[in-house]
């Protein structure tokens, strides 16, 4: 499933969703926070890790449609019609 090459796109884009939940809801910017600074306030560090973790969203949306090529029967079998082999089809 995750190799260790995963592991640390997915934390930081699980502190990335994290963070924005906390926005959302308590008006809370965690990794400003963890930085020393108040709500919306940024410098090097924390656009460092705004970066960081936008890149890895991009990777995680690689690794996502990459498994989808991998796995392309993972939608419902409704969502195709089935296809008849050639031996059962009638004239």
């Amino acid at each position: 499933m995750f190799g260790k090459r995963d592991l640390i796109p997915l934390a930081l884009v699980l502190v990335g969703g994290l963070n924005w939940g906390l926005v959302a809801i308590a008006k809370f910017d965690l990794v400003a926070w963890l930085f020393g600074l108040d709500f919306g306030e940024t410098n090097a560090a924390t656009r460092v890790v705004y970066g960081l973790v936008g890149i890895s969203a991009v990777y995680g949306l690689g690794w996502l449609a990459a498994g989808r090529r991998d796995n392309p029967r993972a939608t419902p079998t409704s969502a195709s019609p089935r296809r008849v082999p050639s031996t059962e089809r009638t004239s």
